[in-house]
């Protein structure tokens, strides 16, 4: 079963706030006969559509080709949160990479953040980015680590925009007694994903991009001059650039065999009046400390947008029932709330939750596997791939020296690990282990 066709209708966004309240785009044409570019993009995403807006920008014949609208896969149904530095903590960098890399790869992340104001400001995109992420712990120790944590960002890597969070302070931000303290990331932030997304695939079309929808690739003959292929058409080309993420298939063995695509799930309540101030007191983003992250903000008009629990298989269980479980764990004064849109979506993990960066042949590139922390790093991906396709490649042979392990058990088998893992890492969730 292709992920692709599993959840939704063909060319259709999912029924999601998001698209009930995204500015409208006119949809791009469906690929017909031959053409030749400089780059071909797979891919309609944040990475996608940033690699075609700076190729563009840049003077590069740019053909980006995607299957449904762009949009449409996790860059238009995520939860929007713009986090700091990189998937996983600094201290864990250090110990794999050193500090010299690790100093490297904080400064990226920050860059990737700066980068995504930086679109929304100079092409004056369809979009509000508003600042500051809470991180919600569940236990004292987890708030002592994150107090801890945010003592060696000042120290070590001068960022002091992290305020720490008695465990009275975050009751007071989130209005509810889960929680044990945590910290206010105020250099973070969240925004509308999918205007985002469309107003990116806009700047991208106005620099010179061709954007092509309803246009599934289905395969590529890989060469000097590669050619990839669609049911209507095909583009010949010197470069392409891989940006299907959790949706890419089995369009590169390589890079599917260490990027495993997994659901996540968001629910929008009815707007919630004067209720929204003791849900959330400030307009900020929320993420707690759960091995299957719970995370949530406010709506502009103030919906409780909540996002938790996963699935490992191709169809999307009950959302509403599937979200409405570790929601009502934080909030259960809105037992009585009416929910207006429920979704689900495909993202990517890999192994070690560091993004997967690779060249499966020397004139192909892939991006993908963003574990969660897409938003900024999907954003500066696809401009370090346009940076590499015109000889300016340590950004992303930086992240490309990464190990990245194969998922083990191959495409048969990982499913049934990862939900195994799962299972036993929300058994000790429950149990508070």
């Amino acid at each position: 079963m292709n992920l692709l066709h599993a959840n939704d209708r063909a060319g259709e966004f999912p029924p999601s706030y998001y698209a009930a309240t995204a500015t409208p785009l006119k949809p791009f044409p469906v690929l017909k006969g031959q053409l030749s570019a400089d780059v071909c993009i797979v891919g309609g995403g944040y990475t996608g559509l940033s690699a075609a807006l700076h190729l563009a920008e840049a003077g590069l014949r740019v053909v980006l080709l995607e299957a449904h609208r762009v949009g449409f896969g996790a860059s238009g149904r995520n939860g929007g949160q713009v986090g700091s530095g990189q998937r996983q903590d600094q201290n864990w960098l250090e110990a794999r990479v050193g500090r010299e890399d690790a100093r490297r790869l904080w400064d990226m992340g920050e860059d990737a953040k700066a980068l995504v104001r930086d679109l929304i400001d100079r092409h004056a995109l369809p979009v509000t980015f508003y600042p500051g992420i809470a991180h919600a712990c569940r236990s004292a120790a987890e708030a002592r680590h994150a107090h801890a944590y945010a003592e060696k960002l000042a120290r070590d890597y001068g960022y002091t925009q992290i305020e720490p969070l008695s465990q009275g302070a975050m009751r007071d931000i989130v209005g509810s007694d889960v929680y044990h303290g945590g910290d206010l990331d105020h250099g973070a932030g969240h925004l509308h994903p999918l205007n985002y997304a469309l107003g990116l695939a806009q700047a991208a079309a106005q620099a010179g991009a061709q954007l092509h929808e309803r246009s599934e690739v289905h395969h590529i003959r890989h060469g000097a001059k590669p050619v990839v292929q669609t049911a209507s058409g095909q583009v010949s080309c010197d470069h392409v650039i891989l940006a299907g993420n959790g949706y890419l298939g089995g369009l590169d063995r390589k890079v599917a065999s260490r990027v495993m695509p997994i659901n996540n799930f968001i629910l929008a309540t009815e707007p919630l009046g004067d209720r929204a101030a003791r849900i959330l007191s400030r307009k900020i983003a929320v993420a707690d400390t759960k091995f299957v992250v719970n995370y949530w903000r406010l709506s502009e008009d103030n919906r409780l947008l909540f996002g938790g629990g996963e699935s490992y298989g191709y169809r999307f269980p009950d959302v509403v029932k599937t979200v409405m479980k570790p929601m009502l764990e934080v909030y259960p004064q809105l037992r009585d709330v009416r929910v207006d849109y429920a979704w689900g979506g495909t993202l990517a993990i890999t192994m070690n939750r560091m993004p997967c960066f690779m060249r499966p042949a020397p004139n192909v590139m892939s991006a993908s596997g963003y574990s969660g922390h897409g938003v900024a790093m999907a954003t500066l991906a696809g401009k370090m791939m346009a940076q590499a396709v015109q000889g300016q490649a340590s950004g992303f042979d930086l992240l490309a020296r990464l190990p990245q392990q194969r998922f083990p058990g191959g495409a048969a088998l990982r499913w049934p690990l990862l939900v195994a893992a799962m299972t036993w890492f929300s058994l000790r969730d429950r149990l508070g282990v």
